[in-house]
């Protein structure tokens, strides 16, 4: 395998797959590129781009793009292309941390509004669901950004979508931050904290006057 930095053009990509073909500049193979391998990108990929990579392999010893970068859509604090190599080992140890801060403020008003309703009501559900379905989709989010990786068939969003509507959007959110999946797609991003936004309003109407608009929206249905 060739190594150092390559040059060639977008010839096939799937949007919301995330993932496209690369035809190298010396017209050999094709190449795999998965969104995940961009680097300080300011926009998606496109058909046509010019594509600056380097070459690895997968598990099945697949040839494939990383650490690439868009020719023309770098951010304005990303390096030229002859200094890729001295930061090449840094990125790639580079882990994104775990967002603790964002998780715990974003969970305040569900667990006041879970253990307010343990207490009043006897209703364990939401203190069971919450963390159970966290997990599940944080772990489906996890394994969706292997199968791209593999270029294997991706799990749907509606499937993750349906996942935090049942209370694992907490999970999601860990999971967009620490795998950097789905976190710069616009339109998942809309549908994703339409879902947060659903949940922090029933809390809100269950703290603050005891569901009264949830049991109207109930009874107009």
């Amino acid at each position: 395998m060739k190594s150092g930095l390559h040059r060639g053009k977008l010839i096939k990509w799937k949007d919301k797959r995330g993932f496209g073909f690369i035809q190298p500049a010396d017209g050999s193979q094709e190449v795999f590129l998965h969104i995940s391998e961009i680097e300080d990108a300011t926009r998606r990929p496109q058909v046509g781009d010019t594509i600056y990579y380097r070459l690895t392999s997968d598990r099945d010893n697949k040839v494939r793009a990383c650490k690439a970068f868009i020719s023309g859509a770098r951010s304005k604090s990303a390096s030229h292309p002859r200094s890729l190599q001295s930061q090449a080992k840094s990125k790639g140890s580079r882990q994104h941390p775990f967002p603790v801060l964002g998780v715990i403020l974003l969970s305040l008003l569900p667990l006041a509004g879970s253990v307010y309703l343990a207490g009043t009501t006897a209703n364990l559900i939401p203190l069971i669901f919450y963390p159970a379905m966290s997990l599940l989709t944080f772990g489906l989010y996890a394994e969706d950004k292997s199968r791209a990786k593999r270029g294997a068939w991706r799990i749907s969003e509606s499937t993750l979508h349906l996942c935090e509507l049942a209370g694992g959007w907490l999970g999601g959110f860990a999971a967009q931050r620490k795998l950097r999946q789905k976190s710069v797609k616009r339109s998942y991003q809309v549908v994703f904290w339409g879902i947060v936004a659903l949940h922090m309003a029933f809390w809100l109407d269950r703290l603050l006057l005891d569901g009264a608009l949830v049991e109207v929206l109930i009874d107009n249905v």
